[in-house]
Order: C-alpha cells, then structure tokens, then sequence
C-alpha cells in the first residue's frame, strides 16, 4: 500500500470501472485523486508521472454474505462447535483476523449475516473508527427465526404466531439490514430442504414493509421451492443460497427486482471434500446435482436480467474469508457469465442495491481501488493473487 499526497494521479494500463472494462488496446487512464474521491478520469497524461502506476485497477470487491465471527479456514466440525462457547474476545480476535484475510483479497466492504454474539457489530464500530483499515462492515445484527428452528447462532426467535413487527421495529434503527431465516438447512443426504418455510408469506411481507419504512433492505436465508416461493411473493430484498431454484422462481425475481446470492462455495466445498463428513456415494451424487443445478439457473438468472450478487458465505466450512469470494466469481465464470458480469456482481451492483456508495471508477465516487499485476480479462487467475490496496486518502463515513 502506497502513501500519497493530497493529490493523487492512478495510472491504470487497464481497468474495469464497476460495470465496463477498458482493456489496455484502449491506453492508459490516469485516475486524479483528492480527500479520498475521485475527482476526474482521463487518458493518461504522458507529460507528467504518476503516482501510482498500475497493470490493472478496478473498484473493491464486495463480499455480499460473510459470517466475520467464524474461520472458514477450520475443518474439524467438533472444534468448530466448541468454538460458539468460546468467550467474546476470542471471537472478535478471530473476527479481526478475517478482516485481514478480506482486505488481502481485494475486498473493501462486507456484509455479514447474522450473529448472536455481538461480534459483527463490533468490528462495523472498529472499522468505522479506523478507515485506514480500508474495509467497511455492514451489520444485520441478528437476524430473525421462529422458535426450536434453524438459525440460533445468527438470529433472536419471534415466537409462533407473533406478529413480527414488534421485533422488527425494535431493532431496526440499530442495524444496516434485515436478515431473515426463511428456510432450514439441506439435507445433503435426502438431497433437499429440511422442514417447512418458517414464515409465512404475509408474516415476511410485514417484515419487509417494516424494514422498508425504517429504510432498511431484507435479505433472507433461503432454499427450496416453497421457501423461494414465499420469498417472492413476499417482496424480500435479496434470496441468500436459493438452491433448488427453478426458472418460475427467477422469473418472479426479475420483475420484481429480487437479487440473488448464491453462495456456491459451502456446497461445493462439501462435495470436493466428502471426506471429511464422511458422505456416501449416493450423497456426493446429491452434491453434484445440486452444483450443477445452481449452475444451470445462474446462467438462466443472468439471461433474465436478475440481480446476481457474489458473495461466499464466508466462515462456514472450507470457505476462508476473501479467498470464499474470489472462489465464489470463479463459479459465476463456471456457470457462463462473462468476466463483466461476474466483477459486476462482486463490485458496483451490490452496492447499488444497498444504496451505498462506491463499487465504481467515476467521478465523485469515493476512491476504494485495488490493483493486480495483471488483468483478470487476460487471465482470470490474476484474482487469485494478491490485490493491492491503493492508500490514496480514505474519508470516515458513518455506516456503509
């Protein structure tokens, strides 16, 4: 990371602004940076030097789905479960380090989803203290669940048959979004969901009218044909992991501008390590099914115009945070997007869709740029290597 002056010119030999990509053929831009915003973009000016010279420069990366409190890195389920009794330093030391590993790989904002421990709104006052850090963290909070439900390590229960809005209106100042958890887990040996949706489609559509009033956007844990049914009807915000999508369901998204993080990465970790949960061969298969049909309507959901969102659920087995989001762009390339739409997902849409600002290389937009030795349009796994934060003066934002 490079320290500069007031003013500051970035040359990039290429870039990608957030929605479009200037190859090098093009020639260079030079990026003029002052108090943190980017105050014009020109061709390069090859009478004067740069301050910054770049093979390729692009905003930074969005993580749309990250648990901060949890080290994906950890493989042994036994001490993954004894860690959620670990006490709150512990947890938000973890947290730290998982900021550390994001920012390696090029991210600037996160938002996490959901933990009962405190520690995500923790580190969101840490890093809104501290902008040299480079990383901003959006927060849920905890989320919402019914009673005896799956959830209870990221949200608080609103009790069967109770109108949510009292809880959501309780907590609703406090937090960036709503998170809600609509759906069970999959049984990746019966290669389904578990259990019934744990809403019903008025008790999220209130939800989501509550959360709207208070400006605040909704997202909901989901999966399986009659929770994705609920969910659009509902009106949410954004369809988190949506496995056993269907293309009425993407339909339904497109009109009504519903996003969708699909967060490949757990599943398919699950299914290129079958080893380490000791999954059958009939269960591998489920797995490979199950990937190949998020594939399928990836692709479909890009034809239709829906708004696809990377992120990795960061923190859950075999998905480190950073390296989960890079993997989880890689599986966008897999499922045919091209590498535009694939940085787009993971760079201004999401912002766009929270209303936030950055995620572009435009004038007035805040200057959150990262640099790579190479282009990742020339050669994809360039993301896979390291990013370089580019220090060109960061201002203190409140929130994301």
């Amino acid at each position: 990371m490079s320290a500069v002056g007031p003013r500051t010119i970035v040359r990039a030999a290429s870039l990608f602004d957030g929605e479009r990509h200037r190859p090098a053929s093009a020639g260079p831009t030079d990026i003029a940076v002052e108090a943190g915003r980017i105050v014009a973009i020109a061709p390069a000016d090859a009478s004067r030097a740069a301050d910054v010279e770049a093979a390729f420069v692009m905003p930074g990366l969005t993580e749309a789905h990250a648990h901060i409190f949890l080290d994906g890195g950890e493989l042994d389920f036994a001490v993954r479960t004894e860690y959620l009794k670990a006490d709150f330093d512990t947890m938000v030391t973890t947290a730290r380090a998982n900021v550390a590993r994001t920012a390696a790989a090029g991210v600037t904002l996160i938002r996490d989803a959901g933990d009962r421990y405190g520690v995500n709104d923790r580190i969101r006052a840490e890093l809104g203290e501290d902008p040299s850090v480079g990383v901003r963290l959006r927060s849920p909070g905890l989320g919402v669940k019914r009673p005896k439900r799956y959830g209870g390590f990221m949200a608080r229960d609103i009790g069967e048959g109770v109108d949510p809005s009292t809880t959501i209106e309780a907590m609703v100042e406090a937090v960036d979004d709503v998170k809600v958890i609509l759906t069970g887990i999959i049984d990746f040996d019966a290669g389904g969901v578990k259990g019934a949706p744990q809403f019903s489609a008025e008790e999220l559509a209130t939800i989501v009218a509550v959360a709207h009033r208070a400006g605040k956007k909704t997202f909901a844990h989901c999966s399986g044909l009659d929770g994705l049914e609920v969910a659009v009807e509902a009106g949410i915000d954004s369809i988190e992991h949506g496995f056993f999508m269907t293309r009425t369901i993407l339909e339904g998204m497109a009109e009504k501008g519903i996003a969708w993080v699909p967060t490949f990465s757990p599943v398919h970790f699950q299914w290129a390590r079958p080893e380490l949960a000791g999954w059958s061969e009939a269960t591998i298969g489920n797995l490979r099914r199950i990937l190949d049909g998020h594939l399928e309507h990836v692709a479909i959901a890009d034809r239709l115009g829906v708004n696809l969102v990377a992120g990795s659920d960061a923190g859950s087995p075999g998905v480190p945070h950073g390296t989960g989001l890079v993997d989880e762009i890689f599986h966008f390339l897999d499922a045919g997007l091209a590498m535009t739409a694939a940085l787009t997902a993971a760079t201004s849409r999401p912002r766009r869709l929270w209303g936030c600002e950055g995620g572009r290389i435009l004038v007035g937009a805040p200057a959150e740029l990262v640099a790579y030795a190479a282009s990742p349009f020339d050669d994809p796994a360039t993301l896979r290597r390291a990013a370089t934060p580019i220090a060109v003066g960061r201002e203190t934002r409140p929130g994301a």
